[in-house]
């Protein structure tokens, strides 16, 4: 069994290996070790997503995909979830999530245990993991509801300002790269992306 870890976030000024050390030390205390990290800045609500798919062509039967939450994995519609559980289904990949405990008996031994218990502790995460991946997508659709909302009474109001700059961020950013710092320390440091890095970076050398 090999544990491959899946870590996304949604924006590239975004963090995507925040949880990391999250899925490590999950992963130690369990007596276990991740074999490999996928990471990428795509959304949810993206069905194709070239690192995730490339963990699956990686994976073989037995395999582990190992997420920080299920939103992680998925914000997906019904039809693009469906689409990809039967594509983890075909891997014969079981999927294990720090947010749903059931999912967690993956990683024990299973020695001894008889294939009912076996199947029903699978069917009850299936379950469960297709509640989370409901409840994720809502969460989404809602959160884009409330956002158009806002945004829509602010033009009414005269008061929006489309997307404002994270100038604080933007500073503490300029200030380590003037100390000669490199942009995967100064990302580290600021527990930002390295795109948000080179991006203050490529503003600071508009010649280069």
């Amino acid at each position: 069994m090999f544990i491959r870890a899946y870590l996304r976030a949604s924006t590239s000024e975004q963090d995507a290996t925040r949880a990391k050390s999250a899925l490590v030390s999950f992963a130690t205390d369990r007596g276990q070790k991740i074999a490999a990290f996928y990471v990428e800045n795509e959304s949810g609500t993206k069905l194709e997503r070239p690192e995730l798919f490339r963990l699956l062509e990686d994976s073989h039967e037995g395999d582990v995909l190992l997420i920080e939450q299920v939103d992680r994995l998925s914000r997906l519609s019904p039809d693009d979830w469906a689409t990809l559980k039967a594509k983890i289904a075909s891997k014969k990949v079981t999927v294990v999530s720090l947010d749903l405990s059931t999912s967690h008996a993956a990683l024990n031994p299973t020695e001894g245990m008889d294939d009912f218990t076996k199947g029903m502790i699978s069917a009850v995460n299936g379950m469960l993991l297709d509640m989370l991946a409901v409840v994720a997508r809502k969460d989404y659709e809602d959160r884009r509801r409330r956002q158009a909302e806002g945004i829509k009474k602010a033009k009414q109001e005269g008061t929006y300002k489309g997307r404002q700059v994270d100038t604080n961020l933007r500073k503490r950013i300029t200030t380590l790269l003037n100390e000669s710092k490199s942009i995967r320390t100064v990302a580290g440091l600021l527990e930002c992306s390295t795109t948000t890095v080179q991006k203050v970076k490529a503003s600071l050398n508009p010649e280069l």
